[in-house]
């Protein structure tokens, strides 16, 4: 008899773990925390609620999990806060366990422009969401925990198109990405000795609340920015929330990807491979 179920639930399997998704409100993250669910994590959903209530968002996750999924609890915490990460971390730990997997998921982003046009006060507010809340002020407390406690955690990393590519009009973004990008890789190096890993993904283009607008028309239709993504993109089309699990639990899971730190997958459709 074929044994593929079991061989692939022992590979792949988060059953035990204890998962913080930041930025857990909505978009990407809220559907990366349904994958590490479903897979068995016990997940605390982290996000500022200021838009999105954390309660619903976890009720929503929860629905999209469903039966059997690991549980799923909300933190309302600012992740660019340290006082307020450390309260956090204190309060996953005490409701679901010590935490071992950092998805850091919160980022975005806030209009475009011409470089010359460029408001200075929204580009540090956007490198310090992007760069700050998004990677290291969590990273760095729950790095220190992990020390202290002797635990073997994993960080995920939300990088972006970004951080190979200056996209255009979007200078703030841009610069926190390719920050992103380059901690990925220092921190696993040196936090490898400790046992913990530091790997990333990078989302091609996906729509958004955020890039909604920026994407699509009021119709529903491609908006000039959108048509040309779509014209560099060999798939020739946007990426579906969904195709962002894999990657995800392949990196989650010690079984499937022990060895790999310090990479980045990107999940683009082929967009980086564009060329004349």
């Amino acid at each position: 008899m074929k044994q593929t179920g079991s061989y692939l639930d022992e590979m792949f399997s988060l059953e035990g773990r204890v998962a913080v998704v930041t930025g857990g409100a909505g978009g990407l993250p809220a559907d990366m925390a349904v994958a590490l669910a479903k897979a068995g994590a016990s997940v605390a959903l982290w996000g500022r609620g200021t838009n999105h209530p954390m309660a619903e968002a976890a009720g929503q996750v929860r629905a999209a999990a469903g039966e059997g999924a690991g549980r799923i609890e909300p933190f309302t915490v600012d992740t660019g806060d340290a006082q307020a990460v450390e309260a956090a971390l204190a309060g996953t730990e005490k409701l679901l366990g010590p935490p071992d997997l950092l998805l850091n998921g919160v980022g975005g982003n806030r209009g475009k422009s011409a470089f010359v046009d460029m408001d200075e006060k929204i580009f540090a507010e956007v490198v310090s969401l992007n760069l700050s809340a998004g990677l290291v002020t969590p990273t760095r407390i729950f790095a220190r925990y992990w020390i202290a406690k002797g635990i073997k955690g994993d960080v995920i990393v939300m990088n972006s198109m970004g951080s190979y590519k200056a996209l255009s009009g979007i200078w703030a973004y841009d610069a926190a990405k390719a920050g992103t990008f380059n901690l990925t890789e220092g921190l696993a190096k040196e936090l490898a000795p400790h046992g913990i890993r530091v790997n990333g993904i990078a989302p091609g283009f996906f729509v958004g609340h955020q890039n909604r607008s920026l994407l699509l028309d009021e119709k529903g239709g491609l908006t000039e920015r959108g048509k040309s993504i779509v014209s560099r993109t060999p798939y020739g089309r946007f990426g579906e929330k969904e195709e962002l699990r894999g990657a995800l639990l392949f990196l989650a899971s010690r079984r499937a990807s022990g060895f790999v730190t310090g990479v980045t997958i990107p999940v683009d459709g082929g967009f980086l491979t564009d060329n004349i």
